[in-house]
């Protein structure tokens, strides 16, 4: 086992959220979770964990393969034969206990999460606070799965529906939201008496660990929730078994839409169910009856949390031409004035991007712009004062629809500006990509409110305000932004089947 030890120090004043300070913190080498115990891989090997901020090592992790997850499956398996025959009273006990326990370790998590992911310790408390609240309202929700009675033609007969678990089901997470996207799937899939096999960003496990000690502490029966971790290269294979296995009765993903490609056809030789959350490229519009300053904030809000980093963060950012050059005055003031550094210090605002591989998609969509006509407003190059990882926030204008911040993800904190003339003209941009995951507009003018949020090909909209997510809400997306919605009274349906009972002779 890797035996070294970490110890970051580092002190803040208080925050938001009721963080006070903050002490030395040892980072030692994890196991992972499978069948209620913690192992290591089968292989015996590990996988190193790097702050990205710093490029300092804080922590390791079993590097697994499609053996570990085998036993994983297996392990499950066996678990949904007493798991799916509990009480959903006995299911949201649980749930609840997990839900307090990760509360209880808030600080905890979210200092872990700002050590692997390099998002500022503040967003990184929001989102334990965003996570924690699925265990919840699946805790709460276990006991409201209601069936029918439906009146039958025939007064001898009486048809009755109900909703059963589909199994084992395997999750895999993102590195961008370590917490909230396990938390979001996990607490769903168990509250209707299905397993898991979680299979987390191999860029951020350490989190995914810590909540599966909490997981341990609320007393999930052995095997109802398992942990894989892995690096980038057992991932795929990883990836395949899970989808394949005969064992595994449904697959949910978050990540990139070609990823998501993949393993849908991996699904489909043995029509299993599916949840894909994939990439987006929302549209940012304000138009001219806008409040321009709420409209800077949500902006600000919708593209720079997590440093670009999110499916549903802000692109392409279409300003009507009346109120063009006072909306980008009051924008690049606000984007002069961001902090850029290391999550754990104090007022940092953007941290780093995740690896060396998005820094580098980052470089290039900029650059290609600037090679084609853009304009640099703000940023636009790599801030290596600060670290290797970190990009200027960045402001684009002369967009054209021939550069690649126009038509593809850029992940990063690039705010592309485009102006438009008419409200069919910003739907028509809008609406001009084969993905449909979010977008948001700034309008003061109510029937446009209506008329634009009918009209945007998305899944989720956002009027006048930049952050949409909440647990009572269905999160997902339309075209190739991905299948199912997460979260809300419907965030159950990717993982239940709805049986249907004739009772006859009567």
């Amino acid at each position: 086992m890797f035996n070294k030890v970490l110890y970051i120090k580092y002190h803040t004043t208080a925050l938001k959220l009721g963080i006070t300070a903050f002490k030395t913190i040892p980072f030692k080498s994890e196991k992972s979770f499978i069948n209620g115990q913690w192992v290591s891989a089968q292989s015996g090997k590990n996988l190193d964990v790097f702050n990205p901020a710093t490029g300092t090592l804080v922590g390791t992790v079993p590097d697994m393969n499609t053996a570990d997850t085998q036993i994983a499956i297996d392990s499950a398996s066996k678990a949904f034969e007493t798991w799916k025959n509990t009480t959903a009273k006995e299911r949201s006990q649980i749930l609840r206990r997990w839900y307090s326990l990760m509360l209880e370790n808030q600080n905890t998590i979210a200092e872990i999460m700002t050590a692997e992911s390099g998002k500022s310790l503040q967003e990184s408390n929001g989102e334990v606070i965003y996570g924690n609240s699925f265990v919840e309202w699946f805790s709460e929700l276990a006991r409201q799965v209601r069936g029918e009675v439906i009146p039958s033609s025939d007064r001898s007969k009486k048809i009755l529906i109900h909703h059963q678990p589909i199994g084992v089901v395997g999750l895999i997470t993102p590195w961008n939201f370590p917490h909230a996207m396990i938390t979001r799937k996990a607490s769903a899939a168990l509250s209707v008496g299905c397993t898991v096999v979680v299979k987390p960003g191999e860029d951020t496990p350490l989190t995914a660990v810590e909540i599966m000690k909490c997981a341990e502490k609320a007393g999930f029966p052995p095997g109802v929730i398992n942990l894989l971790t892995s690096s980038r290269e057992n991932t795929a294979e990883i990836g395949r078994l899970l989808c394949k296995s005969p064992l595994v009765a449904g697959i949910s993903f978050t990540g990139s839409t070609t990823v998501g490609k993949i393993l849908y056809s991996q699904c489909a030789p043995g029509i299993k169910r599916i949840g894909l959350e994939l990439g987006g490229n929302a549209s940012f519009i304000v138009y001219k009856s806008a409040n321009l300053d709420k409209a800077v904030e949500g902006a600000l809000t919708s593209k720079f949390r997590n440093c670009g980093q999110t499916c549903v963060a802000s692109n392409r950012f279409l300003i009507q031409a009346d109120i063009f050059d006072a909306f980008v005055d009051k924008l690049v003031a606000k984007v002069k004035n961001l902090k850029i550094g290391n999550g754990f210090d104090e007022g940092t605002q953007i941290g780093p991007l995740i690896n060396e591989a998005q820094l580098h998609k980052v470089s290039n969509f900029v650059e290609d712009a600037v090679s084609k006509g853009a304009k640099v407003l703000v940023g636009g190059k790599p801030a290596s004062h600060i670290g290797k990882l970190f990009y200027e926030p960045t402001v684009l204008s002369n967009i054209t629809s021939n550069m690649l911040v126009y038509s593809e993800e850029v992940f990063g904190p690039v705010i592309s500006l485009i102006h438009f003339n008419t409200e069919e003209e910003s739907l028509h941009i809008a609406n001009s990509n084969d993905v449909g995951l979010a977008s948001y507009f700034y309008s003061e003018d109510i029937s446009q409110v209506f008329r634009v949020s009918h009209n945007l090909e998305v899944g989720m909209v956002g009027v006048n305000v930049g952050l949409i997510s909440a647990a009572e809400a269905p999160f997902g997306g339309i075209k190739q932004s991905g299948l199912g919605r997460e979260g809300s009274h419907l965030g159950i349906e990717d993982y239940t089947y709805i049986k249907y009972t004739c009772l006859g002779n009567l």
